[in-house]
């Protein structure tokens, strides 16, 4: 599996991730679509950890540089 991913999109990832857990921690979001948003926040730090977007595949993107790549 190669990277697609550069370090300044696994920050953000992480970062949206962050926000959405505090806005359900402190009940801001609730619900339905709270539990969505916290889904979304797990599969957001998955693909920060392991570098690698399933859906930027078949698209061809990659955000990370050229020495990035393994």
């Amino acid at each position: 599996m190669k990277k697609n991913m550069g370090s300044t999109d696994k920050i953000v990832r992480i970062v949206i991730a962050i926000v959405i857990a505090g806005l359900f921690y402190f009940n801001v979001i609730s619900g339905t679509l709270g539990i969505v948003l916290l889904v979304f926040a797990g599969v957001f730090v998955l693909t920060s950890f392991i570098s690698f977007c399933p859906l930027y595949a078949p698209f061809g993107i990659s955000t990370c540089a050229v020495k990035d790549k393994k």
